[in-house]
């Protein structure tokens, strides 16, 4: 941690923190494991504390129903107001709602609909490396990592993908209001965003109301369950989700996880000559820098964690508990010599990056296949894989991601 900080501290603003948060997590899971930030808020770095919360059934992720944030928090109040004009998300929803859409939902995010995509995905990244091959190299989020995913989860859905570029700066204005610093301008932005997303895709759905085919839209279309439909609102809420989720995250995992394996060449060569690490090595990467840092939950009821010597910590009904996923995958009680980059590693599943309980990823196996794909075709096709430069990340917290790395290759 840096010198300027002779207690631990939780600063996402700090640009050592944006940098490399993995220290100061460290720090605050040793000294403050249940971090008071106010009167509102606390963050958690331990493994078991953070596990709890996901799958409490005393806390709820509907923030802006249920956080006693203070009232003159502008953030807050226009995130409300945006709360009750729209359909709210999936990832948003308490039970019942919760349970009634992800009932609906999952009928057609099977995994048999994951594994018609792997020739297809198997496909796309041949052409990315064809490509890369004649060239001698490549930039790897803007060639790869994000073009696979975005052709992918439109396959899936029969999206057209002349719109790519406008998807992809949509989907990013759209994360950037999930980060703690997200300020007034940001909404604004992506408010912005949603109404040219939102007429876009009701256009489609719409075609495809009159023209079903054998895709995720039409199957969300007559899925049912029970004789209960999604609205078209609800329909239109779970399409913009998965459009951004359904790719954004994963451009994540396959650039983090590709850096990974460079800054670890022996783990590299490891899984280039060991095909029986495919069905593992993925979720080791989610463990060691996963695309999802931390997520938020409110407690419907007192909630009591322990602290250091046994102090117990009372977290009162609508505050705001920051479950820190990022922590939580380097806690030493948890996972041995955690820091380290271990693709045989026998306990890598019990990470927390595609979080835990109710709410747990809905496209986990989707982003596995991607990220496998997209990195074992790729470190088995070429022999000679190094940097060229220095890589950046984007300036994100809660999203963690390479904004920008070049590879050569031979």
């Amino acid at each position: 941690m840096t010198s300027g900080n002779p207690q631990p501290v939780w600063d996402p603003l700090h640009p050592e923190f944006r940098a490399d948060p993995y220290p100061w997590y460290e720090a605050l899971r040793r000294s403050d494991p249940v971090h008071r930030i106010d009167d509102y808020n606390v963050v958690l770095t331990r493994h078991d504390d953070v596990l709890r919360t996901l799958r409490g059934g005393e806390f709820a992720r509907d923030i802006e129903q249920h956080a006693a944030s203070p009232i003159n928090n502008p953030v807050m109040q226009r995130r409300r107001e945006r709360s009750e004009q729209r359909s709210k998300s999936i990832l948003n929803l308490d039970p019942p709602d919760h349970t009634r859409l992800r009932k609906l939902v999952t009928q057609a995010f099977t995994p048999k609909a994951v594994d018609r995509l792997r020739h297809t995905t198997e496909q796309m990244v041949d052409d990315v490396l064809d490509r890369a091959e004649s060239q001698g190299g490549m930039e790897v989020i803007d060639e790869l990592a994000f073009p696979v995913p975005f052709q992918v989860i439109s396959a899936m859905l029969d999206m057209p993908t002349e719109r790519a570029d406008d998807l992809r700066d949509w989907s990013q204005i759209l994360t950037a209001t999930l980060e703690p610093t997200t300020t007034l301008e940001d909404l604004d932005r992506a408010d912005v965003a949603v109404n040219q997303l939102i007429p876009y895709l009701f256009e489609i759905i719409e075609q495809r109301r009159v023209n079903l085919g054998d895709d995720v839209v039409s199957a969300l279309l007559t899925a049912e369950s029970e004789g209960d439909r999604l609205d078209m609102a609800e329909l239109m809420s779970f399409v913009v989700l998965l459009y951004v989720a359904g790719h954004e995250t994963t451009v994540n995992l396959i650039g983090n996880g590709l850096l990974a394996l460079l800054e670890h060449p022996d783990q590299l060569e490891r899984w280039r000559n060991d095909p029986t690490l495919d069905a593992s090595a993925i979720d080791e990467l989610l463990r060691f820098n996963g695309p999802v840092q931390n997520t938020v939950r409110v407690p419907l009821t007192p909630v009591t964690y322990v602290g250091i010597d046994d102090e117990p910590i009372i977290v009162e009904p609508g505050h705001l508990v920051t479950t820190c996923l990022g922590a939580a995958n380097r806690d030493p009680a948890i996972f041995e010599q955690p820091d380290e980059l271990r693709l045989d590693r026998p306990n890598a599943q019990r990470h927390l990056a595609f979080a835990s309980g109710i709410h747990y990823c809905l496209g986990a196996s989707l982003a596995r296949m991607e990220a496998t794909v997209a990195l074992t075709r790729l470190i088995r096709r070429f022999e000679h894989i190094s940097l060229i430069g220095e890589p950046t990340w984007r300036d994100r917290y809660t999203i963690r991601g390479v904004n920008h790395f070049e590879i050569e290759l031979g």
